[in-house]
């Protein structure tokens, strides 16, 4: 090759590199931008009160909080989707499509094997309706489920059974389920069962408040579950001591204590397809009572280091209680206005400040 050639070569090399160059930057720029969703949890005054008849239907069937939530500018649903006849999962799955909406569904583990059944019907319907995720709870809040540290572990074993059980079905319908970080297990306990799996359809619904219960840093959860998250319950807290403890608030988003902009960053960047759900409860604040012989019953392994790095976040991000949502003292009317009025904050929040 003469030193024309070789130039004519070097120009074409860089010339195939700066369109590839452009058409990444074609390509990016024409991504799909993501638009937070709202988890069906988020309604959970408003759905009681439909139930009793005290306000309209709105958002009672999942096709009705699928066009409610359309409306308001949310970009889907996180919802209990149960087994519905082909017609109705065909109806929600055109929905979202045609409004350019995503759908995931929510279920519990089956009990045993007589429970597979119901099991595989909620995931046979969850992927008709266009769901990909199907998000888990497994317990509660163990603090106040359980008095004795074995009760903890027939839980732990239970749940992993269940797990195990639930796999091969998720797998065969090629779903995957997002366990969430239910104030159950903390994030060891958590990864320990999803390596011990070894499962891609198996991984987890990273709620960024939830696991402060349980004396876990919120960005120390963020950051152990990113790799492994399939599904986000995106929430804000806010925080003050009491005698016991401490109370922990669920308040809009980015009217808490929380890095939101950094939690997004950090999950979109392990994991670029995960969608964020807003999971904003309107109620009073939980209590936290972890001053308390009860709450310490099933931690056998947390360290005192972690009792004190929870007190002094506490005391650092601390609201003055007067300060703190509470909500059950309202007429009805005014806890469904307030809860919506939250919802569609969450949602402005995100798109100004989180290009959700």
């Amino acid at each position: 090759m003469n030193r024309r050639e070789a130039l004519y070569s070097i120009a074409g090399g860089w010339a195939a590199v700066a369109i590839g160059r452009r058409a990444a930057v074609c390509g990016a720029a024409q991504a799909k931008k993501k638009r937070l969703g709202i988890d069906r949890f988020s309604y959970n005054i408003r759905a009681g009160a439909e139930r009793s008849g005290a306000v309209p239907l709105l958002v009672r069937g999942p096709l009705d909080f699928l066009k409610h939530s359309d409306s308001i500018g949310a970009g889907g649903i996180q919802d209990d989707i149960g087994s519905r006849d082909e017609d109705y999962a065909s109806q929600l799955r055109r929905y979202a499509e045609e409004h350019d909406l995503f759908i995931e569904g929510s279920t519990s583990l089956p009990r045993d094997a007589s429970d597979l059944e119901r099991f595989e019907s909620h995931i046979r319907t969850a992927k008709a309706a266009g769901a990909k995720i199907v998000r888990i709870a497994i317990g509660g809040r163990r603090y106040e489920q359980f008095d004795k540290a074995q009760q903890f572990r027939d839980f732990a074993q239970r749940s992993w059974q269940s797990i195990q059980s639930a796999e091969p079905v998720a797998s065969r319908h090629g779903i995957k389920l997002a366990i969430e970080n239910h104030k159950d297990f903390r994030i060891p306990e958590m990864l320990s069962m999803l390596k011990r799996l070894g499962s891609q359809y198996v991984g987890v619904c990273v709620d960024t408040g939830n696991s402060f219960a349980l004396l876990e840093d919120p960005m120390d959860v963020v950051r152990g579950y990113a790799a492994f998250a399939l599904s986000v319950h995106l929430k804000d807290m806010a925080v003050c001591e009491y005698e016991d403890g401490f109370l922990l608030a669920d308040v809009p988003l980015g009217e808490g204590l929380l890095d939101m902009p950094e939690i997004v960053r950090i999950l979109n960047e392990a994991r670029p397809d995960v969608q964020f759900c807003v999971e904003m409860a309107t109620r009073d604040p939980l209590k936290v009572p972890c001053l308390t012989e009860k709450y310490w019953a099933t931690f056998e392994e947390v360290r005192g280091a972690d009792l004190a790095g929870a007190l002094r976040y506490v005391r650092t991000h601390s609201k003055d209680k007067a300060l703190l949502p509470k909500v059950s003292h309202l007429p009805i009317s005014e806890q469904v206005e307030l809860e919506e009025a939250n919802i569609k904050t969450c949602l402005r929040y995100a798109a100004e400040r989180l290009n959700l």
